[in-house]
């Protein structure tokens, strides 16, 4: 997988490896600002009954 997305990009290496540290963060930027939140919101609330 790695050797695909690696020929995927053009021009030297040191080039290869700054967009794929640019990709990288923006992937887990929009997992942590979108994917978390929608995911949180499909679970159901905790029902806590320590204080009962």
């Amino acid at each position: 997988m790695f050797s695909l997305v690696w020929r995927f990009f053009p021009g030297p290496a040191w080039l290869r490896v700054i967009v794929l540290l640019i990709v990288l963060a923006a992937v887990v930027y929009a997992v942590i600002t979108y994917i978390y939140p929608w995911v949180a919101l499909q679970f159901p609330p905790e029902e806590s009954t320590v204080g009962s």
